[in-house]
C-alpha cells in the first residue's frame, strides 16, 4: 500500500551453495557439515508419511518445483488441508514425544521441517480464498480456518514442546549455539509464551475458544467486505462522466460491459472510485459514488459488519486479559520495534497536529477556487484544481508516462541496478498459474546467471478478489537443509484495457507498484538459514518496500521506461520539476486520511472496555482527535481489512508512519550520497537490511546500516511539515 495515501542481498545463490557443497561456514557463522548433520538428525526423528492428497504432494517441475496451481480445485484443496494438519500433527507429536534430551536439531530443526506438505496447501488456499474468491472457495476457508486455527493452538498448548522449547532457548549459551541459532531459539521460546503456552490447562480451553471465535469472525468479515465491493454505481449518460480521462471513461464502459449494464460503471473499489472522485465534474454523481463506497459494510444488510467488528475486539480483550496484558495493543505490541502503545501514539501524535493545521490551509484554497464548503466528495476534484492553479500540473498530464508494462520493466531496471537482479520473463505455459492475467518473471542474479527464484505478477481486479495490493511468498528462502529459492509474488487491482488499448496508470499507482515490489525484492534478497527467521516486525516489514517508491521518479528510470505511450518521448524535466515542486502539495488530505485510521485503531485496542456500538465509537473517537469534517478515514472501520481480517495489522497500522521515518531517512542517505543508485550504499542496504531477514534485533541493524538511529525530521520534512 502506497506510503503517502495511508498512510530486500547479500552474495549471490550460488555463492551460497558453492559454501553449502564446500565446507564453508553459512548462516550464522554454523559450518556446512554443521548444518547437514543437524538436518539428518531432524529428518530421522520425524515419522516417515506418504501423504495422500495430490495437492500435498511436493512440487515439481522447472525452478526447484513450482505450485501447481492447474490441478487446484475447492475439493482438493479442502481435502489436502485437512490431511495436512493431520501430516504436521504427527510431526509434532514426535518431536514433543522424543525420549532423547532436547536439542536445537531434534527440537528447533525439526520445527523448521514439520509441517511441509501443509505449508504447500496453505500457500494455494491463500491465493484461492485471496485472488480468486468464488463462493466455492469462500465456502472452503468458512469450514477449514477455525480448524487451521485450532491446529494451531495444539501445537502452543503443547506442553512436552514448550519444554523442550524453553529448555534449547535457555541452554543456548552452554550448548555453544550460534548467535542466529539462539535467536531462533529464544524467539521461539518467547512466542510460545506471548501465545499462551504457560497458561493451566483451563486457561488454555479458554484461549482455543476465543482464538477458534477470532477465525470465524475474521473469515466472516473479510467475506462480507468483498460482497459489498461487488457493486457498481451506473452512469447512464456521457455528461455524467465529463472530466474523467479517456483512459478511465474506457475502463468505465468496459466495467459496464462486463456486468451487462448499459453506460459507464463505477465499480465500488478504491481503483476505480478514487479517478472518479478526481475528476468526474457531476457533484452529486460525485457524493453518490463516495457515499456507496464509505459505506461498505455499514449499511444495516446482511453484508453489515458492525456487529462482527464488535465481536472481534470483545474477543481480543478476553484474550489480552488472559493473556496478562492490559489491552489487546499491549499484546500485539511485544514483538514490535515501537515496543508499546505509547511509543507508537508519540510518534503519530506528532505528526496529526502540523497534519490538521495543514488540511486547514488546503480547504482554504480549495474553498476559493469552488465558492462553496468542501464536501468529502469535492476533496480530491478540488485539490486537482488547486494543483493545476499552484503547480501548472494536471494529474492528466502524467499517465500517458505510466504505462503499466513499462512501469513494471522500470521496478525490474531498478532491482538490477540497486541489487543485481535479473527478471525473464517465461513464456505462456512454462510454469502453471492461477488465472489467465498472471505473468511470471524468472530471476537470476546478472553477474553470473545463478538463479535466485521467481516472481508472479496478478495485476488486474476481478470479482471475488480481496481489494487493494499485496505480496506474499509461495516458498520462503532458506538453507538450514540445502538452499531453497524463492517464489515471490505481487498482487494489484488495475483495470484491464479492452482491444489491446494501453494500460495507463496514475504517479500513486506507479509508486504502490513499485512499493509492493519492495516487498518481493525482500523475499528475493534473503540469506538467512532458517525459514521462522524471515517474519520481520510489522513495524519494520514496510519500510523496505516504502523505500523504493522514491525511485520510480529518479532521472534513470524516467529516461528508460517511463515515456509517452504516444510520443515514446521520456517525461520532460520540467514537467518532474513540477512534480517535485508538489511533493509536498495535499500532504494535509493524504496524512489525515490515513493517521485518523491508525489513531481510531489505537483508541480501539486500548479501550479498557471494548465498545459494542461501532459506528458511535468511530464518530466519537474522531471528534476526540478534531478530525477535519472535509476528510474521512482511509479505511473506516466496518471494511478496515487490515485490522479485521486477521490479527496481524491490529494496533498496527500505525507501523506504515513508523517505517516511513526510515523510510524517509534511508532515501536521504541515498539523495545525500548525489548518486540515488549508489552502488556502495546499495549493496550495504541488501546485506545489512533486505538479505538479514530477522536474524539480528531490526533497530541495532538499522544503526549498522545508517550509523545512528532514524531522524524522524527526514520524514517531517517529506510531507512539508514544520521540523521543530
Amino acid at each position: 500500500m502506497h506510503r503517502r495515501q495511508l498512510l530486500v542481498a547479500g552474495g549471490s545463490l550460488l555463492a551460497l551453495s558453492a559454501c553449502a557443497s564446500n565446507g564453508m561456514s553459512m548462516g550464522g557463522g554454523t559450518p556446512a557439515a554443521t548444518l547437514a548433520a543437524d538436518a539428518a538428525t531432524a529428518r530421522a526423528l520425524l515419522p516417515v508419511q506418504t501423504p495422500r492428497a495430490e495437492l500435498l504432494q511436493v512440487w515439481t517441475g522447472p525452478y526447484e518445483g513450482v505450485p501447481p496451481w492447474d490441478r487446484v480445485t475447492p475439493a482438493k484443496l479442502k481435502e489436502a488441508l485437512l490431511e495436512g494438519i493431520e501430516l504436521r500433527r504427527a510431526e509434532y507429536a514426535a518431536i514433543a514425544n522424543n525420549p532423547e534430551p532436547p536439542t536445537f536439531a531434534n527440537t528447533l530443526v525439526a520445527q523448521q521441517m514439520a509441517g511441509q506438505p501443509l505449508q504447500r496447501a496453505s500457500a494455494l488456499y491463500g491465493v484461492m480464498t485471496s485472488n480468486i474468491g468464488s463462493p466455492d472457495y469462500q465456502a472452503v476457508d468458512r469450514e477449514v480456518s477455525p480448524l487451521l486455527s485450532a491446529a494451531g493452538d495444539e501445537i502452543t498448548f503443547n506442553e512436552r514442546l514448550f519444554a523442550r522449547v524453553k529448555a534449547v532457548a535457555d541452554g543456548a549459551a552452554a550448548a555453544g549455539l550460534t548467535a542466529e541459532q539462539t535467536r531462533l531459539a529464544e524467539r521461539s521460546r518467547d512466542a510460545f509464551i506471548r501465545n499462551g503456552a504457560a497458561l493451566n490447562a483451563t486457561q488454555k480451553a479458554e484461549l482455543g475458544r476465543i482464538n477458534t471465535a477470532l477465525s470465524n469472525a475474521f473469515t466472516r468479515f473479510g467475506q462480507k467486505v468483498v460482497a459489498d465491493e461487488n457493486a457498481w454505481t451506473v452512469i447512464s449518460s456521457e455528461a455524467g462522466v465529463a472530466g474523467l480521462p479517456a483512459s478511465n471513461k474506457a475502463a468505465a464502459a468496459g466495467a459496464a460491459r462486463s456486468r451487462n449494464v448499459e453506460g459507464w460503471a463505477i465499480v465500488n473499489t478504491r481503483s476505480s472510485v478514487d479517478p472518479f472522485l478526481s475528476f468526474a465534474d457531476d457533484r452529486a454523481l460525485r457524493e453518490q459514488v463516495w457515499r456507496k463506497f464509505v459505506n461498505r459494510g455499514d449499511n444495516g444488510d446482511a453484508n453489515d459488519t458492525n456487529a462482527t467488528i464488535a465481536e472481534i475486539v470483545a474477543l481480543r480483550a478476553e484474550r489480552a486479559r488472559l493473556l496478562g496484558f492490559a489491552n489487546h495493543a499491549e499484546w500485539r505490541m511485544q514483538d514490535t520495534m515501537a515496543k508499546t502503545p505509547a511509543a507508537a501514539m508519540d510518534l503519530m501524535n506528532r505528526v496529526w497536529a502540523p497534519a490538521r493545521a495543514r488540511v486547514v490551509e488546503e480547504v482554504a484554497d480549495m474553498r476559493a477556487i469552488a465558492g462553496h464548503e468542501i464536501e468529502p466528495w469535492d476533496y480530491l476534484y478540488y485539490a486537482e484544481k488547486v494543483r493545476k492553479q499552484k503547480y501548472d500540473l494536471d494529474q492528466n498530464e502524467l499517465k500517458p508516462y505510466f504505462e503499466l508494462s513499462n512501469v513494471k520493466r522500470g521496478a525490474f531496471h531498478m532491482a538490477g541496478r540497486l541489487y543485481g537482479f535479473e527478471f525473464t520473463p517465461l513464456a505462456r505455459g512454462t510454469v502453471p498459474v492461477f488465472h489467465p492475467d498472471v505473468e511470471v518473471f524468472a530471476v537470476s542474479n546478472k553477474a553470473d546467471g545463478s538463479p535466485v527464484g521467481l516472481f508472479y505478477s496478478d495485476d488486474f481486479s476481478r470479482a471475488g478478489k480481496r481489494s487493494g495490493a499485496w505480496a506474499t511468498s509461495y516458498r520462503s528462502y532458506s538453507t538450514y537443509d540445502g538452499v531453497k529459492n524463492v517464489l515471490s509474488s505481487n498482487n494489484n487491482n488495475f483495470t484491464k484495457a479492452e482491444g489491446g488499448e494501453p494500460i495507463l496508470i496514475s504517479l500513486d499507482d506507479a509508486q504502490t507498484l513499485f512499493h509492493e515490489f519492495g516487498h518481493a525484492l525482500h523475499s528475493l534478497s534473503a540469506a538467512y538459514t532458517y525459514p521462522s527467521l524471515g517474519g520481520t516486525p510489522r513495524d519494520y516489514v514496510e519500510y523496505p518496500s516504502q523505500v523504493h517508491e522514491h525511485w520510480v521518479l529518479s532521472r534513470p528510470i524516467l529516461d528508460g521506461f517511463m515515456k509517452h505511450v504516444e510520443t515514446g518521448q521520456p517525461m520532460p524535466q520540467s514537467l518532474v520539476d513540477k512534480i517535485e515542486a508538489s511533493n509536498t502539495f495535499n500532504q494535509g488530505y493524504d496524512t489525515v486520511s490515513y493517521l485518523s485510521s491508525a489513531l481510531v485503531d489505537m483508541d480501539l485496542h486500548t479501550r479498557a472496555t471494548p465498545p459494542t456500538d461501532i459506528d458511535a465509537f468511530e464518530r466519537e473517537s474522531l471528534a476526540r482527535y478534531g478530525m477535519p469534517k472535509e476528510i474521512v478515514m482511509r479505511h473506516r472501520l466496518p471494511q478496515f481489512n487490515h485490522l479485521f481480517t486477521s490479527d496481524s495489522y491490529s494496533a498496527g497500522y500505525y507501523s506504515y508512519l513508523w517505517s516511513e521515518v526510515m523510510d524517509a531517512d534511508t532515501w536521504a542517505y541515498f539523495e545525500e550520497s548525489g548518486d540515488v543508485f549508489n552502488p556502495d550504499i546499495a549493496a550495504r542496504y541488501k546485506a545489512i537490511i533486505l538479505a538479514e531477514g530477522n536474524t539480528t534485533d531490526r533497530a541495532e541493524a538499522y544503526r549498522r546500516f545508517r550509523g545512528r538511529d532514524p531522524d524522524v525530521t527526514a520524514l517531517l520534512k517529506v510531507r512539508g511539515f514544520p521540523v521543530s
